[in-house]
């Protein structure tokens, strides 16, 4: 049974579900209480995380200036999968463990990247307009409807959640190439074929992004990239904007060098109504909720929590992002 420790404050920076009731389930199982942020500036969070143990975040910046403010703080605790937004090289140097849970949201993603591959090949929003426009003979999209069976899916970074897509696209009868730097072929999936990003890009029908933001990855697909793709070829992006050269894409998609993008994340978190991307007809746009479904925000916000209390009593978290802190974290884990 965990030891109690009354005092333990835990600042929660920000987040987009109803409440943190699951969160304080948790905590209070050492009798921690949660400090919300009232907002995510980078002052409010550095005054807050002066007086608290841990830390968890959704979408805020943790910034080396919150977490050298963060004198007592044992772990930042990340809900989600990447960890772009956090200082880490410098909670490392304080001595700060941070956590991530890299695996919670494999199925909604994934299904999220099928939905928007199979919106665009069977036109389901251009369908959807002229039905309700009372349109329902001799209407033919702009872009010609194709068999699905058959089309190559370009794989770009075979992690967990493009294992997932790779195994999903597969069961329609997609063949499968993929990009990944840190596999052999060996350690690709049955029916995947790992291939370099150029005859990835250029063989594809449909090409997917599932690395995570990183400086290798930053713009990986950019002008040089899209003019290697078929002008027939579909892009989609549920991993981070800022993998896509966001000024490249608009020019690629406004002069149909190729054919259309379905687009979860953006360089802006929360890009205006005006942006040119919108103003496309042949863009998918949805706001970040690949990620979304009752089940894996509860998971979420279930699995944050206990990581951060698995550390602040001393244990080693199920998925420790900076294992080199462990010589001179703040707490000792085992």
């Amino acid at each position: 049974m965990a030891t109690k420790k009354p005092g333990y404050r835990v600042l929660v920076t920000d987040y987009v579900w109803p409440s943190t009731q699951p969160e304080r389930e948790v905590l209070a199982s050492i009798g921690a209480e949660i400090v919300e942020a009232p907002d995510p500036s980078t002052g409010t969070l550095a005054s807050l995380a002066a007086d608290v143990d841990a830390i968890m975040v959704c979408f805020a910046q943790v910034t080396g200036e919150v977490v050298r403010a963060a004198r007592k703080c044992i772990v930042i605790s990340r809900y989600g999968v990447g960890v772009d937004n956090i200082d880490v090289d410098t909670a490392t140097r304080e001595g700060i463990a941070v956590t991530y849970v890299p695996d919670y949201c494999v199925d909604e993603v994934s299904d999220h990247v099928m939905s928007l591959l199979l919106t665009w090949n069977r036109q389901v929003g251009f369908y959807d307009r002229v039905a309700k426009e009372g349109r329902w003979k001799g209407v033919s999209s702009p872009v010609p409807l194709t068999r699905l069976r058959g089309s190559t899916l370009g794989v770009i970074g075979l992690g967990r959640i493009g294992r997932a897509v790779a195994k999903k696209a597969g069961a329609f009868g997609l063949e499968i190439l993929a990009n990944d730097p840190y596999l052999s072929p060996a350690a690709a999936l049955d029916g995947v074929r790992l291939v370099d990003l150029p005859e990835l890009l250029a063989q594809s029908d449909y090409v997917t992004v599932h690395t995570p933001l990183n400086d290798k990855t930053l713009g990986l697909v950019g002008a040089p990239e899209l003019s290697q793709m078929k002008p027939s070829a579909f892009i989609i992006n549920c991993a981070r904007g800022s993998i896509l050269d966001e000024a490249a894409l608009y020019v690629a998609l406004r002069d149909r060098k190729i054919a259309g993008a379905g687009l979860d994340v953006m360089e802006q978190a929360a890009p205006p109504a005006g942006h040119p991307l919108f103003q496309l007809d042949n863009v998918l746009v949805t706001p970040h909720v690949a990620f979304l479904s009752r089940q894996s925000v509860h998971e979420l916000e279930v699995r944050t929590a206990q990581a951060t209390v698995d550390v602040l009593q001393g244990r080693m978290p199920q998925f420790l992002v900076n294992p080199a802190v462990l010589p001179q974290a703040r707490i000792q884990l085992s």
